[in-house]
């Protein structure tokens, strides 16, 4: 059976590590993950598309300077991107998030066992939990990277907001807002850092206790020596 501190310490990375996962499957689920205002110019008048979105789903409306605002309507990120750069970028996004879910589940598994169990396997123990939560950071990283090289260099709500105009409409210009969705993904990685941390200071505590029971002869009084 495990020790006490050994139990205390892996059930709280396991808490870590269930709550990285929760907040993946969060972040997959939402569309909160940028608000932009996208200006165009119809014949005489301008009009602003706002069009908020995630990864999946996402939602436009538009307001006609001076004029009429039409209702906001749901619509697929994916169905609506005909350039294969960002429907390929927003593809490897949902994959890195997937990969990052499953290295959190993984993580979850890894801690939870070992609050209850000695593995007898070393990759099972702390050296699992340090790559399956190195892994997450790192997908959940590069996702962020990517999404925002999609959202401003390639330009992906324009060509989204381009859905909700007429095709005669010149675009302006635009200003994009990440939303909590997106921000999100900083706690995923802090979670990850915070496991980590977690099963270090109990490896060094392990590492300390075993070395001082491991203590030379010599340090032992001499009274206590048998020849």
């Amino acid at each position: 059976m495990p020790s006490r501190r050994k139990t205390v310490m892996f059930a709280s990375a396991c808490f870590t590590s269930i709550w990285s996962f929760v907040i993946v499957c969060l972040v997959l689920a939402k569309k909160n993950w940028v608000s932009s205002n996208v200006n165009f110019t119809e014949g005489n008048s301008s009009a602003i598309i706002t069009v908020t979105y995630g990864v999946f789903e996402g939602v436009c409306s538009k307001k006609v300077i001076g004029g009429l605002e039409t209702p906001a309507k749901n619509f697929q990120v994916t169905a609506k991107l005909e350039k294969t750069e960002m429907k390929s970028l927003n593809v490897v996004i949902i994959l890195l998030l997937v990969l990052s879910l499953l290295s959190s589940l993984m993580s979850s598994g890894f801690t939870c066992c070992n609050t209850i169990t000695n593995p007898y396997q070393t990759f099972l123990g702390p050296i699992g939990v340090y790559t399956w939560n190195s892994l997450s950071g790192i997908f959940v990283l590069l996702t962020m990277i990517l999404f925002t090289a999609n959202v401003e260099a390639n330009k992906l709500s324009v060509q989204l907001a381009l859905n909700c105009v007429f095709s005669s409409s010149q675009y302006k210009n635009s200003r994009n807002t990440y939303g909590y969705s997106y921000w999100l993904m900083l706690l995923i990685i802090l979670l990850n850092v915070a496991t980590i941390i977690i099963i270090i200071f109990y490896h060094r505590a392990r590492y300390f206790k075993r070395k001082e029971q491991e203590r030379p002869i010599e340090n032992a009084p001499k009274d206590g020596i048998l020849f």
